[in-house]
């Protein structure tokens, strides 16, 4: 059973080319820290799509394609209360003047988890896998086609992702273990923008970008006759404190 019932994630894009370092630092020294205060959030990182991230991409459709970090919160029980006060902080940090302004967050919300499984190698199980020291992350933003196909027909394509292609992810060297996330209705709040999509993610302990040539391929199969389509594919680095210079001129 995983404490861990929701992750709330945020796409960000940086509208200020010279606002990297700015936002980089508000972020790790002040931002996130204050989102631990909040009792059901149990895990928080984020991650940078460097140049050559973003070049290595196999997916990257139009809505997400200018991001270039994205957070993910990992939150447990009472989920409700947790999203309240996590919404609440935001806004409340907004008010003191403590919020970069030079961000657009192309998707954000809650996802509520629906899967955990850990590469045979790394031996731990798959309920800490974020836990586990890595390079950083493979994410997979895919949604439904149009027109939504059957729902038997989804089923049985979630059912493949599960049985056939998630295991053939674990066998990547570089990949730690696969997290998957679903839409729910129940957490949803007016100023975040779901949409439709799942959302994979694939710890690395390896390069992002070097895992990301063997792991490519294998993602691809998924969407082969699929009634999902993908919006975003592709690696991120984790981020360094101090290490922000990827957009320098």
């Amino acid at each position: 059973m995983n404490r861990v019932k929701v992750g709330f994630f945020s796409f960000v894009e940086v509208t200020d080319p010279s606002e990297h370092h700015a936002y980089n630092e508000w972020h790790q020294f002040d931002h996130m820290p204050e989102q631990f205060q909040i009792p059901g959030v149990v895990f928080g990182e984020r991650w940078v799509s460097t140049p050559a991230c973003t070049a290595a991409r196999l997916a990257s459709a139009e809505q997400l394609a200018p991001i270039h970090y994205m957070a993910l919160y990992l939150m447990a029980e009472p989920v409700g209360p947790t999203l309240d006060q996590f919404q609440e902080l935001g806004a409340r940090l907004g008010a003191l003047g403590r919020f970069h302004r030079h961000r657009h967050s192309h998707l954000s919300g809650a996802w509520h988890f629906l899967q955990a499984d850990a590469a045979r190698r790394v031996l731990v199980s798959p309920e800490v896998v974020p836990w586990r020291p890595a390079k950083g992350v493979y994410v997979i933003v895919e949604e439904p086609t149009d027109p939504p196909k059957d729902k038997s027909e989804i089923d049985r394509w979630i059912l493949d992702v599960n049985t056939a292609h998630v295991p053939a992810m674990l066998e990547v060297p570089g990949v730690v273990g696969v997290w998957s996330f679903g839409l729910s209705p129940v957490y949803r709040r007016d100023n975040w923008s779901p949409g439709r999509a799942r959302i994979t993610v694939t710890w690395l302990d390896d390069d992002p970008v070097t895992v990301a040539k063997s792991l490519g391929p294998v993602v691809a199969r998924r969407w082969e006759d699929a009634p999902y389509r993908p919006l975003l594919a592709g690696p991120l680095e984790k981020v360094i404190p101090g290490e922000w210079s990827w957009f320098d001129d």
